[in-house]
């Protein structure tokens, strides 16, 4: 099973940008994870840039053709004044009248340092107007960023353990999908 990771921090580094990192090192054996690296070259969404019949930006067009080949998203994104970034936000705008996004399987993963309880809220509320199907298995994982090493990879056994059961989860839910 092929998964979409989507970073909602354009930060070279940024510990949500780690936090997916770490997910693909401890994903199950059956799911790819492929990052999104393309958030920061999306135009600001515009529908006069979208209409019927008419190509989408190149940008545009690569994010939803990424989305149509996967079979899930895990997105993870840090909290900006109790919301997600605009970055984040203008890619799911361009993702809104996708019908190849409706009904696609999202865990969310966050790595503020406060929690992001906020931002979690929002996606949700935002994901779930898109048709997108939020995963009930959705992880918070606050202070991850001292949970680092050096090089930005996972250093603490019990985060690694919560993780691994956060994707098998996911994984679940991405099977038993219509």
């Amino acid at each position: 099973m092929k998964v979409l990771a989507i970073c909602g921090s354009l930060r070279a580094q940024s510990s949500n940008a780690a936090l997916l990192r770490a997910a693909r090192a401890f994903a199950p054996p059956e799911m790819e994870i492929v990052f999104y690296d393309g958030l920061g070259d999306l135009p600001h969404f515009n529908p006069d840039l979208d209409q019927e019949g008419q190509p989408a930006p190149p940008a545009v067009a690569r994010l939803r053709s990424l989305i149509s080949a996967s079979d899930g998203l895990v997105i993870s994104t840090p909290e900006y004044a109790h919301g997600v970034p605009g970055a984040l936000k203008n890619a799911l705008d361009w993702l809104v009248s996708y019908p190849d996004f409706a009904g696609k399987p999202v865990l969310l993963v966050n790595a503020s340092a406060a929690g992001g309880e906020w931002a979690q809220q929002s996606i949700a509320e935002t994901l779930t107007t898109m048709s997108a199907r939020v995963a009930s298995c959705s992880l918070r994982a606050p202070f991850l960023r001292r949970k680092l090493d050096a090089r930005g990879n996972l250093s603490d056994r019990d985060a690694e353990r919560l993780l691994e059961a956060t994707l098998a989860s996911f994984a679940d839910v991405i099977r038993n999908s219509p």
